[in-house]
């Protein structure tokens, strides 16, 4: 099973600014969307609940520490070793990792392939995404996109596979 990792990040590496996305990127949001359907979708609590709901179509699993912790429609695991195990026991040929800082933190030296969005914009931020060494990765550019009406920013979609 590949582990995934979907995260959109500005040019600081900021991702949240008080338990939000900081900009508006329908492109970004389609994307995640189209990358992330069918599959189960790794979150923390606090990422979970800035949502506020399960996202449809995929089997979400949500960590918290809290062990008493449940919620409608979603997995509950107690670590990532167990959300990853919960993932692999239900046939997921490439598990999500889609947040908040901690969770990235937690998941990226597991991680096989990065999916990130870079905005093109430094804006204010209170989360950020954790530092990573770049040579440890082949980067390839899919594609960039000027801002318009729906998109606030230019971005650039890219994908970082491990090297080997």
């Amino acid at each position: 099973m590949r582990i995934s990792l979907i995260v959109a990040l500005d040019r600081a590496a900021g991702i949240g600014y008080e338990n939000r996305i900081p900009w508006r990127l329908s492109n970004d949001l389609r994307r995640f969307r189209d990358l992330t359907l069918g599959h189960h979708l790794v979150v923390g609590r606090r990422t979970y609940e800035s949502i506020g709901r399960a996202l449809p179509g995929r089997r979400m699993i949500v960590l918290s520490r809290a062990p008493s912790y449940q919620i409608d429609q979603c997995l509950v695991a107690h670590s990532l070793a167990e959300a990853i195990r919960l993932a692999r026991n239900s046939g997921e040929t490439e598990l999500f990792i889609g947040g908040g800082a901690e969770i990235y933190r937690l998941a990226l030296p597991l991680t096989d392939r990065i999916y990130l969005t870079r905005v093109e914009v430094t804006l204010p931020a209170d989360t950020v995404f954790p530092l990573w060494d770049p040579s440890e990765w082949t980067e390839t550019v899919v594609s960039t996109h000027p801002a318009d009406e729906h998109n606030e920013f230019d971005s650039t979609f890219l994908i970082y596979d491990r090297v080997s």
